[in-house]
């Protein structure tokens, strides 16, 4: 085919078409998406099968942790028999912060119309957006009193402080590789903080990993 295939990368030995030119990025970009597949899975079974030596050989990888994490979670959220052949890891990554149901639903539409990933995820969040609209909309309703007028709560009103728990929150790391990355600190009563401990580990996830992604999604940012 006049390709060389290095370690650091390839070289055309030869004058390519532009058919086989396009073959081959298929190719390479379908091998891409697989091999990340593959890590996945490999760092599934080893956390399951060899625990604390697992650690040890993980740390050898090329990956930042928080790309470790992320691969794992995905693969455990979605067995082979529910990945979607025709969808990256990507678009699979866009949706599994969500509800099955919901992960069903948006990785079946993505498929069908044949969305990228970045399509994907703005599908995703102006759903949310709108449904959170509609979650303030009905919130900020006046409450209408039997014996009077309709009554509004002031803001100072309806928000009480929250008591300062027994830890801090999650800490958002890794999320942005821009050199503005920086760290989020949240104080918590305890028991929010147990909540949100057990939904991360419902969803196999760490509690930095899980929460980064639902406040990254929520924000609608990158």
């Amino acid at each position: 085919m006049g390709v060389q295939f290095h370690k650091s990368g390839l070289s055309f030995t030869s004058r390519q078409s532009l058919n086989v030119w396009e073959q081959v990025g298929t190719g390479l970009l379908s091998f891409a998406d697989s091999s990340t597949w593959w890590v996945a899975d490999w760092l599934v079974y080893g956390e399951s099968e060899f625990q604390d030596r697992y650690h040890e050989a993980v740390k050898r990888t090329s990956l930042s942790y928080q790309t470790l994490r992320n691969y794992t979670w995905v693969a455990r959220k979605f067995p082979l028999n529910r990945r979607r052949q025709n969808l990256s890891f990507s678009h699979h990554l866009e949706v599994v912060a969500l509800d099955q149901p919901e992960q069903d639903y948006w990785l079946r539409k993505a498929e069908a119309m044949r969305w990228s990933r970045n399509k994907l995820r703005g599908e995703v969040r102006s759903s949310l957006r709108a449904r959170q609209g509609e979650v303030a909309a009905s919130e900020s309703r006046p409450e209408l009193d039997k014996d009077g007028p309709a009554r509004t709560s002031s803001a100072a009103e309806r928000v009480e402080p929250a008591a300062t728990g027994s830890g801090s929150g999650p800490d958002r790391r890794d999320a942005d590789p821009s050199p503005e990355a920086g760290q989020l600190h949240i104080e918590l009563p305890a028991e929010i903080l147990a909540q949100i401990r057990t939904a991360a580990r419902k969803e196999g996830a760490p509690v930095e990993t899980w929460a980064m992604e639902i406040l990254r999604r929520a924000a609608g940012g990158s």
